[in-house]
């Protein structure tokens, strides 16, 4: 199987722009059905293919889905996004389109700042291990 070989951290930033970009709101094409969170952007790798060629398993946000929801239907949609553990699958019975948005920029938001941290100390690492010593070995 081919993996989604796309940057996970700007796959993320794009979905949280297209979110506050209004993306998800009604359909040109068919406007009385609701728009679904993350398959109905770039972001999934079935976007515009009704045949949906791409198993789920190959979605970089599978490594977001926890292990005994990677099956599921749509398995994005049972990605744990708060403390909570709401997920859209949860939300999308309860809450309106605006609700879950809010709570899916949340998560995005937080995650993009984890993995740019994560990165960020990754690049840094290697500098601060190359610390000078002396001779005998001391700092």
């Amino acid at each position: 199987m081919a993996k989604d070989k796309r940057d996970i951290l700007e796959v993320l930033k794009f979905e949280l722009a297209f979110i506050e970009g209004g993306g998800y709101g009604r359909s040109v094409r068919t406007p009385w059905l609701p728009t679904s969170l993350f398959q109905d952007s770039l972001t999934c790798l079935n976007f515009g293919d009704p045949k949906r060629s791409h198993p789920c398993s190959e979605c970089l946000l599978m490594q977001f889905v926890p292990a005994e929801s990677q099956s599921a239907g749509v398995p994005c949609h049972h990605i744990p996004l708060s403390g909570l553990g709401e997920t859209v699958h949860a939300l999308e019975r309860w809450e309106t389109q605006e609700e879950m948005e809010k709570v899916v920029k949340d998560w995005l938001r937080a995650t993009i700042k984890r993995l740019e941290d994560e990165r960020a100390s990754q690049a840094s690492a290697p500098a601060s291990e190359s610390i000078c010593c002396s001779r005998d070995g001391r700092i």
